[in-house]
């Protein structure tokens, strides 16, 4: 008997310490919190964890402030508000072991004009990018010049020597060449040189390499916010990538243009909606800096969304419950549509996936079924903050869709954590 009472005990004892060992790793590993923020903090189990200012004004502990050490017990539950700028260290102990420590930075919060505006963009890249390899007709039969030196994706830097901004330029070298040409190409984010022998095409008499290229990509979209200190823009929430490779475009440069939506293409089930409109290229409005892979980013001038500036959320502060986005899905002014969110995932692989929007406007449903192509970075507000940004559908309900925290796009931009 009494080995079987041990035997229990000893299961107790390794379950509460998966428990202890589950709370803790929900736990962050740091705490990024803007002022005004508030982030709760509790537990299941009896964990206590003590919290070191780095002066008085930093934080406050369930609307005290913390003005030296205090320890609390997250089974009761904490709420840390962050009160102005400093750092702070939350550190949980067991038996007066210390287990882990959580640094607080807070920070200033950031102020962006949610906009919602529809544009067109042209990216040019910084070099010529390969779509594919093929075949030359010569006079002798079939030849692939390229072979296996280049493949989809492969960015050519430079022929002979001369750096290439257009494909036109390659096109001339090549036929303008009388022998072997040497290409510098970034393939994976290496820069390798390769050599290849022009082929005659019987049919036109030109030399050629056999290879499909782009140098650039336009399409329209949504610009999420303006950024009312220094005229830069963040947009889409996801960066654009080549249509035939699916590789992030890498770009050189960019312009900006007003467009204009003139129908749009109905989502439903199994086949994704999108907007059709006009690119006024006589109307450049800005120009483009940087295409990640959360976001197309640049500068904007002359341009005015006709709102006010509103504090940035931080990815704590989003929550499950209804929220608003604006978006343009007729002529070039957005409107406000009601939307719920769904589930919001902090801890996403995927950051363009960190939270499940659903359309919940009857009359954005009307107009285009959910949501649709053309509206990835419609920007999301929620309790008076701008949230973050719509960037895919789901193809099998159209209603649905994924988001991105805003603090996510301006990191991504460049501008720290918010």
């Amino acid at each position: 008997m009494f080995k079987n009472i041990f035997k229990a005990l000893k299961a107790g004892a390794f379950l509460a310490l998966l428990a202890y060992a589950a709370a803790l790793f929900a736990l962050p590993d740091e705490l990024h919190m803007k002022t005004g923020g508030v982030s709760r903090f509790s537990s299941p189990l009896p964990i206590f964890a003590t919290i070191t200012p780095e002066s008085a004004e930093v934080i406050r502990v369930d609307g005290s402030p913390v003005t030296q050490n205090i320890t609390i017990n997250l089974r009761d539950g904490a709420d840390i508000e962050a009160a102005g700028e400093g750092q702070a260290r939350l550190d949980i102990n067991l038996f007066g072991r210390p287990l882990k420590s959580v640094p607080i930075q807070v920070s200033e919060r950031a102020m962006l004009i949610p906009c919602g505006m529809c544009f067109g963009v042209r990216l040019n890249t910084s070099g010529v990018m390969v779509l594919g390899t093929g075949e030359v007709q010569t006079a002798a039969g079939s030849v692939r010049p390229a072979g296996d030196c280049l493949r989809s994706g492969d960015l050519i830097l430079s022929v002979n020597g001369r750096p290439l901004t257009r494909k036109d330029e390659l096109i001339s070298a090549v036929e303008g060449s009388s022998g072997d040409i040497t290409l510098s190409v970034r393939r994976d984010g290496l820069e390798l040189t390769e050599r290849l022998s022009p082929a005659v095409d019987w049919a036109d008499n030109r030399r050629k390499i056999g290879v499909w290229v782009r140098d650039a990509a336009q399409g329209i979209g949504t610009i999420t916010y303006l950024n009312p200190a220094g005229g830069g823009f963040g947009a889409l929430g996801h960066g654009i990538a080549d249509v035939d490779t699916r590789r992030l475009l890498p770009v050189k440069d960019g312009e900006v243009y007003r467009a204009e939506i003139t129908s749009v293409k109905m989502g439903r089930k199994g086949a994704p909606g999108e907007l059709i409109g006009n690119i006024k290229k006589q109307s450049i409005i800005g120009t483009v800096e940087k295409n990640s892979e959360y976001g197309v980013f640049g500068r904007v001038y002359g341009v005015s969304a006709g709102r006010a500036p509103l504090p940035v959320a931080a990815p704590d502060e989003v929550h499950d419950g209804p929220a608003r986005i604006l978006s343009s899905v007729y002529g070039d002014s957005p409107r406000e549509y009601d939307v719920y969110i769904e589930s919001v995932n902090r801890f996403s692989g995927d950051r363009m996936k960190s939270m499940v929007v659903r359309v919940t406007d009857p009359d954005l449903l009307k107009r285009t079924g959910g949501i649709v192509q053309g509206m990835s970075g419609s920007p999301i507000i929620q309790d008076g903050r701008l949230a973050g940004a719509l960037t895919h559908v789901f193809v099998r309900e159209p209603e649905k869709g994924y988001g991105i925290f805003a603090a996510d796009m301006l990191k991504a931009e460049g501008n720290g954590f918010l």
